[in-house]
C-alpha cells in the first residue's frame, strides 16, 4: 500500500507515529571554470522528458468560486500527476494520492494538486528562460493557469488555493485522510505558499513576453498577498513562546520552510516591479525566518535556520530553502544582515551534514529518518549556490558540489538517483541501501531544478560527477536503550516517539536515576580527538539539576546540562528534546571502545535518548573518473590538521576555509597521502 501524500507539516508528523569527468573548482571565474563551460555545454543534465509524461490537461466543470485566464476560449488547463509508480520494462504508470474508486474514477485525495502543479510551473519557467525553449513556455503558461484555476477568488476564502483536482477537473478541498487546513482553502498553507512562489517567477518571465497575461498573474498575486495579510502577516512583530524562547508568530502556517518558498516569488516579483506591499511582505518574511537561526559551530542545530516556529528540536532536509531564500532576499531588499544569516547555515551544518551522512530527511534532533529525497538535496544545493553567488564566495560552489553528487552515486545506495537519459529522479533512499524506484511528481520537480542549476554552473555540474564513496569518517548514533544499562537506568519506550514538537530516535529513551548509567560499545574507524554529543530531553528545571557525563574508555568529556529548559508556551510538551556537546579530554584508540553516560545530578530523573560520537574532524573521499575530491569538517575550537588519502594523477589542491565559509589558505601537494589544516570549526576541500 503506498503512503499518502500529506500537508508538509503534519507528513513530518505522521512519519514520526557518467559522463566526463572532474575539472577541480579552482574559483568561480578561473580558467578552470571557463574550460568547464565548453565541455559541459554540449550535453545538458536536464531532461524533461518525465515531467513531461507527468502532464495532461483538464477541463473543469463550472464551480463556484473557480476560474482562471481565459476560460472560456482555452477550457482545458495544465495539470500534473502526482505519482508514477514504476512498472516492468522500466516503464511507470501515472497515479493519484490516496485510495482510488474505478466507479467514480476519483482519488480520496485527487489526482493532482497545487504543489506540484506550482513547481513544476517553475521548472518550465526556468527551463524556457535558460534554453530558449518555447515548449517550456507553453507548458508554463498552461499549468500557471491551471494552478491559478485551484486558487479561490470569491468568499471569505478568496486568495487561498485548493489543493486537490480529481481526474476530470472537479476540486476536492477536504481529502481523505484529513489535511489541515480542511477544507484545504481556509488558511494559510504550504500550497499558498508555492502558488506565491510561481506567481512571482511566472509574472517575472512572462512580463515583456505577454504583458496581458502577466497582468492576470499580478491580480493573483494581489489576491494571495490579501489572503496573506489577513491571516498571517496581520500578526506581524508578535512572538509566541516556546520552551523558553520567542518565535516569530508571522510565519505562513507557523514553517520557516513554507515561508521560505513565497520569498522566493516575493523576491523575483518585487525584483521585476518594485511593488511596495510586496516588499514589505518580502521584509516581513525575510525577518520572520531569520529569527529561526540557531546555534553555532559547534551547538546544535549549528548554525541552522529551523523549519518550524513550535519546535526547538527539529531540522530537516526537505524544504530546507530558508536560507537560499535569505540569500536571494538580501540582494532584492539590499539587506547584508540576512546573507549573514543565510552564511552561517551553510557554512556550518551544510558540510557537516556532507561529510556526515548526507542530506538525511530529518532530525527531530537525533538522526530519526535518515532515508533521503531529492527535495532535500535540491534544497541543499540551491543553498549553496545562491549563497554563493550572494556572497560571492567559491567555497559553497565547492560545497555544491558535495550536494549534487547525491544524484549520481554518492548516497547511502553507492547508485545513481538520476538518469539522465529519461529525466527520472527516483523517489528516494534508505539508510540501508535500498531505492525507490518510483519517481513522483515531487522527486521529477527537483530533480530538475538541480539539473538546471547544475547546467547553468557547469563546474559544479562536473565536480557532482565525482560521486563514488572512497572513505568516510564521522558520527556514529549509539541508542541509549540498546546499551548495558546499571544500577537506576531503566529503559521508557512511550505510546509514540513523536511528543508533538521532536521524535525519540528508535522510539523509546533510558531514565536516569542518581547512580544510573548507559555503557554501549563504538568501533571508532580513526585514531584522535571526539566530541560526545548525547541527545536527551531538556527539562523545566534548573540549569544545573540534572545532567549526564559521557566518556569514551578512560577519556572523559565534560558534564552535560540537561535543566534550563523555558516557560512551555505553544509547545506540544514541556522541555524539548535538545543535542548537547561535550569534549574528550584526551584523543582516543581507534578500534572497539566503551562509551559509558553517568547520571549527574541533585535527583532530578534524567532522559538520554542516545550518544552521538562525533569525530572533531569528520570527512567525505569522493572519486570518479580518475579525479578525487575530499570534504574535511572540523568541530574543533583551535586549528586542526588532518591526514588523509586523496588517490589519483596530479597535483592536489587543497582550499581552507573558515567557519563563514571564506579562504585562509590555498596550496598545492603532492602524492597520495597529504595532510591538510583546517580551522576552528571550519572546513577544507582537497581536490585533484
Amino acid at each position: 500500500m503506498r503512503s499518502t501524500r500529506l500537508p508538509d507539516r503534519i507528513r513530518v508528523s505522521v512519519v514520526m507515529a557518467a559522463a566526463a569527468m572532474l575539472v577541480p573548482v579552482v574559483s568561480v571565474t578561473g580558467p578552470a571554470v571557463a574550460g568547464a563551460e565548453s565541455t559541459a555545454a554540449a550535453a545538458p543534465l536536464t531532461n524533461l522528458a518525465h515531467l513531461d509524461f507527468l502532464g495532461d490537461e483538464v477541463t473543469p466543470p463550472e464551480q463556484e468560486g473557480h476560474t482562471t485566464y481565459d476560460l472560456a476560449a482555452q477550457p482545458s488547463l495544465g495539470v500534473l500527476w502526482t505519482y508514477a509508480d514504476a512498472r516492468d520494462g522500466g516503464t511507470f504508470e501515472r497515479v493519484g494520492g490516496g485510495e482510488y474508486d474505478p466507479v467514480t474514477d476519483t482519488w480520496s485525495q485527487g489526482a493532482f494538486n497545487a504543489d506540484d502543479v506550482s513547481r513544476a510551473a517553475i521548472v518550465y519557467l526556468r527551463h524556457w528562460q535558460q534554453f530558449d525553449d518555447t515548449s517550456s513556455r507553453d507548458t508554463a503558461f498552461d499549468l500557471l493557469r491551471g494552478l491559478t484555476y485551484m486558487q479561490t477568488v470569491s468568499g471569505p476564502n478568496t486568495g487561498n488555493v485548493v489543493l486537490w483536482m480529481q481526474p476530470d477537473g472537479t476540486l476536492n478541498p477536504s481529502a481523505e485522510p484529513v489535511e489541515l487546513p480542511d477544507p484545504s482553502d481556509s488558511g494559510p498553507s504550504y500550497w499558498l505558499a508555492r502558488t506565491v512562489w510561481a506567481l512571482g517567477e511566472g509574472y517575472a518571465a512572462f512580463q515583456d513576453a505577454d504583458p496581458a497575461f502577466a497582468g492576470f498573474l499580478q491580480d493573483r498575486m494581489n489576491l494571495s498577498l490579501d489572503a496573506l495579510d489577513r491571516q498571517v502577516l496581520i500578526r506581524y512583530g508578535e512572538y509566541q513562546t516556546v520552551d523558553g524562547l520567542q518565535r516569530p508568530a508571522w510565519l505562513i502556517a507557523d514553517g520557516a520552510d513554507a515561508s521560505a518558498e513565497a520569498v522566493y516569488g516575493l523576491a523575483a516579483y518585487v525584483e521585476a516591479t518594485g511593488d511596495t506591499r510586496a516588499r514589505a511582505a518580502l521584509q516581513q518574511f525575510s525577518e520572520g525566518i531569520a529569527l529561526m537561526s540557531a546555534g553555532d559551530a559547534r551547538t546544535w542545530p549549528f548554525g541552522a535556520i529551523q523549519p518550524w516556529a513550535l519546535s526547538r528540536s527539529v531540522w530537516h532536509s526537505w524544504g530546507d530553502q530558508m536560507s537560499g531564500s535569505l540569500a536571494r532576499s538580501s540582494a532584492v531588499l539590499d539587506d547584508e544582515s540576512l546573507l549573514d544569516t543565510a552564511i552561517r547555515q551553510n557554512a556550518n551544518l551544510t558540510p557537516h551534514l556532507l561529510a556526515g551522512s548526507g542530506p538525511d530527511h530529518s532530525w527531530q534532533p537525533g538522526p530519526t529518518n535518515r532515508s533521503q529525497i531529492a527535495y532535500g538535496v535540491d534544497a541543499t544545493m540551491q543553498n549553496l549556490l545562491a549563497v554563493s553567488e550572494e556572497s560571492g564566495e567559491a567555497s559553497f560552489r565547492d560545497l555544491a558540489g558535495f550536494a549534487g553528487s547525491w544524484y549520481f552515486g554518492n548516497n547511502p545506495a553507492g547508485e545513481p538517483m538520476y538518469v539522465p537519459e529519461t529525466g527520472v529522479t527516483y523517489d528516494g533512499v534508505e539508510f540501508n541501501g535500498d531505492i525507490n524506484r518510483n519517481s513522483g511528481a515531487e522527486s521529477a520537480i527537483h530533480g530538475q531544478l538541480s539539473m538546471l542549476a547544475l547546467d547553468a554552473t557547469p563546474a559544479v555540474a562536473l565536480a557532482s560527477q565525482a560521486a563514488q564513496q572512497r572513505s568516510r569518517v564521522s558520527w556514529q548514533l549509539l541508542e541509549a536503550e540498546d546499551g548495558r544499562l546499571s544500577n537506576a537506568a531503566t529503559v521508557v519506550t512511550p505510546e509514540s516517539a513523536w511528543t508533538g514538537e521532536a521524535e525519540y530516535s528508535a522510539g523509546s529513551y533510558v531514565e536516569l536515576e542518581p547512580s544510573g548509567w548507559v555503557r554501549n560499545t563504538v568501533d571508532l574507524p580513526v585514531a584522535g580527538r571526539y566530541l560526545l554529543m548525547p541527545v536527551f530531553n531538556r527539562q523545566e528545571v534548573p540549569l544545573t539539576s540534572v545532567g549526564t557525563r559521557s566518556l569514551i574508555g578512560r577519556s572523559p568529556a565534560g558534564v552535560v546540562s540537561h535543566g534550563g529548559a523555558g516557560e512551555q508556551g505553544v509547545s506540544a510538551a514541556p522541555g524539548y528534546l535538545d543535542v548537547g556537546t561535550s569534549q574528550l579530554a584526551t584523543a582516543v584508540a581507534a578500534g572497539p571502545n566503551a562509551v559509558q553516560t553517568f547520571y549527574v545530578g541533585d535527583g532530578t530523573t534524567a532522559q538520554l535518548d542516545a550518544v552521538l560520537v562525533q569525530p572533531e574532524v569528520e570527512w567525505l573521499v569522493v572519486s570518479g573518473g580518475g579525479h578525487t575530491r575530499a570534504l574535511l569538517k572540523s568541530f574543533a575550537v583551535l586549528q586542526r590538521s588532518a591526514t588523509i588519502a586523496v588517490p589519483g594523477e596530479g597535483n592536489v589542491l587543497v582550499s581552507v576555509y573558515d567557519n563563514q565559509g571564506r579562504l585562509t589558505a590555498r596550496t598545492w601537494k603532492s602524492g597520495d597521502i597529504v595532510t591538510v589544516t583546517l580551522e576552528p570549526g571550519g572546513f577544507t576541500i582537497a581536490q585533484r
